[in-house]
């Protein structure tokens, strides 16, 4: 029995979202741009599914570029606003606990005379707001913060980051990946002018990422050689992806209370039998402003990698953070950011929880969970 606490990575694919993709790999399958019967009527059905897809975000049809993966569409955004718009300015602001692909690019980016702030967080893993308002400067272009942390399910004020920016005339642009569903996404209504998602986060496809642009501001093409997507984005439109992306959107926001309510369940399910039933476990973040579905706990006295191990044995799919890094044993720089005592640094497991996962799920895994500890802090020479 496989038993997956690793959604935060990626999640199963709705049977739904399959269904719907099954057409246009089997029999739908024409070239969207192309100016035949085929082509223009499949041209029809993704320009539904585009828009409904906007409604949701509060955008426009006009503002969607799918990408191949959100790490794409966050390379596409932080280098293409940065280069488009140098006469506004050089310098951008991300905060310290970004993915590794806001991060990347904007250290590249130094590689081309431009200047990057890093927002530091609380102990609690929350966006020091005041101290990112006092780094804009003049020549700020623009400040990624990410909606939701991937490692530790923290929830930032994003409508009051945005007024900043707003207030300060600087781009803004939020990764929103990990939000869906339990975050409403409106770029309208919170002054977003960029933002990032990824279907196989919320039971879409791989291999679909999206970016929402703001149409009023200058950004520059990451893939060039044809005139798809505005011209902002080469190469031939993955329909079936983008009609997945789309019906796995509005499933999750259309169940988003039923998703929402079950998901918190689990998860204080979770925390309450761990809490209970194994000594010296920490949560690592805020327990308030955080996802239904996120719980990262420190276990004192052992390697969270020993216990991933114990657990995979047994069956059961967890994580030692972002799925991104996972095979680099490094400490998580995210972790570090929280000033979390040195010797607690790998000792920490993220749970991550679906609404296709049990409470019988949750009991065999807590089982499990607490013979490997006990085994592991056996011969630990952490007292």
């Amino acid at each position: 029995m496989l038993i997956y606490l690793d959604n935060a990575a990626t999640t199963q694919v709705d049977p739904r979202v399959v269904s719907v993709m099954e057409k246009y790999f089997l029999h739908s399958f024409a070239n969207p741009s192309a100016i035949h019967i085929a082509g223009e009527q499949i041209d029809k059905e993704l320009s539904l599914a585009r828009e409904k897809t906007a409604k949701i975000l509060g955008a426009t049809n006009k503002q969607l570029i799918f990408t191949g993966s959100a790490s794409e569409a966050n390379n596409f955004i932080i280098k293409g606003v940065m280069r488009a718009n140098k006469e506004k300015g050089n310098h951008l602001i991300v905060s310290q606990i970004e993915h590794p692909c806001v991060l990347a690019p904007a250290k590249e980016l130094t590689q081309e005379g431009f200047e990057i702030s890093y927002v530091p967080v609380s102990k609690s893993g929350l966006i020091n707001i005041s101290e990112l308002e006092k780094m804009i400067r003049p020549e700020t272009v623009l400040v990624s913060i990410m909606t939701a942390n991937n490692e530790l399910g923290t929830i930032s004020d994003i409508k009051k980051i945005a007024k900043i920016t707003k207030k300060h005339g600087v781009y803004f642009h939020t990764d929103a990946v990990q939000a869906v569903p339990y975050i409403d996404i409106d770029m309208e209504a919170n002054n977003i002018d960029f933002l990032t998602l990824s279907a196989h986060k919320f039971h879409g496809p791989k291999g679909v990422g999206l970016a929402v642009i703001s149409p009023e501001i200058k950004i520059k093409s990451l893939i060039s050689g044809g005139e798809q997507n505005n011209n902002l984005r080469a190469g031939t439109i993955d329909t079936a992806g983008i009609m997945g992306f789309a019906k796995a959107l509005e499933i999750a926001y259309r169940d988003k209370e039923k998703i929402k309510e079950k998901v918190i369940n689990l998860r204080n399910y979770f925390l309450n039998k761990v809490s209970t039933e194994i000594e010296n476990v920490k949560l690592n973040g805020s327990l308030k402003n955080r996802l239904p579905s996120n719980l990262n706990l420190r276990f004192h006295g052992v390697e969270g990698e020993a216990v991933l191990m114990d657990l995979s044995h047994a069956g059961i799919c967890v994580s030692t953070g972002s799925a991104c890094s996972a095979k680099n044993l490094k400490s998580s720089y995210v972790l570090q950011a929280l000033n979390i005592n040195p010797d607690y640094l790998n000792s920490n497991i993220r749970f991550s929880f679906s609404k296709y996962n049990t409470k019988k799920e949750l009991d065999i895994v807590i089982q499990v969970l607490k013979a490997s500890v006990a085994r592991l802090r056996a011969f630990s020479p952490i007292k």
